[in-house]
């Protein structure tokens, strides 16, 4: 990753699955957000490329937060998770649903953290 934030180079050369080499000219930027998506990928980190403004279904939603369909629309309609509406169709945005997300991990984590705090005053300790 260092050399490539001080890279100049705008091109790569690849290797193919036949051992051709062929090369590819890419910007610095590009270079750089490739050493990035490799160094997550060699940590095991889940990796999503998609469009900045990418709008979800509640379905799509749901199954991106591993929980039901009807939670995510109770969620929407008490206004806790923004959406728009498409006709009789609900769209959440993508950045709203990661935002989203990070809440609902906090609070998770909080609730766990309570959880084992009173067990430990009940010397329920594990």
């Amino acid at each position: 990753m260092e050399a490539l934030d001080h890279s100049r180079a705008a091109t790569i050369t690849l290797t193919t699955a036949d051992g051709g080499h062929p090369t590819v000219e890419l910007p610095p930027a590009a270079l750089k957000l490739i050493g990035q998506l490799l160094g997550a990928m060699s940590d095991g980190r889940p990796i999503t490329l998609m469009p900045s403004k990418q709008e979800f279904s509640t379905v799509e939603a749901a199954n991106f937060l591993n929980v039901l369909r009807p939670f995510v629309i109770k969620e929407i309609e008490e206004g806790r998770l923004p959406h728009r509406k498409v006709g009789t169709h609900r769209r959440v945005a993508f950045e709203d649903l990661v935002t989203y997300a990070r809440e609902m991990r906090k609070r998770q984590e909080g609730a766990l953290e309570r959880m084992a705090a009173n067990a430990r005053e009940l010397g329920l300790d594990y």
